[in-house]
């Protein structure tokens, strides 16, 4: 599994495996990309961790808030290439950050 951190006001676009651009009619499904119940904040910012299929190579990002289209406008842009992250790389950013988990069913957490 491969991973990205994407804030609040912020969607997923296009994506791209080893072959380019995703196609649902090659790969006969959507690709899997999944939010999970876990953001950390920085700067008053939450931003959400989501995990993606081994088989996606990059992900693009879009503001979808008007603020946040405005806010990306004025630094950034419009797109963002999002490289994706190992499960490694998310511990640590999440053990140097103020974490916080949202659980819906403890049952699936705790034995």
């Amino acid at each position: 599994m491969k991973y990205f951190f994407l804030s609040d006001g912020w969607t997923y676009g296009r994506v791209w495996s080893s072959e380019g651009l995703w196609n649902d009619a090659n790969w006969r499904r959507k690709p899997h990309i999944q939010r999970l119940n876990l953001y950390f904040v920085e700067q008053n910012e939450q931003l959400w961790l989501y995990r993606v299929e081994d088989a996606i190579l990059t992900v693009e990002v879009k503001p979808v808030a008007a603020d946040q289209i405005e806010r990306a406008a004025n630094t950034i842009g419009q797109v963002v290439l999002k490289r994706l992250i190992s499960g490694d790389q998310v511990l640590e950013r999440l053990s140097a950050a103020e974490t916080v988990c949202q659980v819906k069913n403890i049952q699936s957490v705790v034995l």
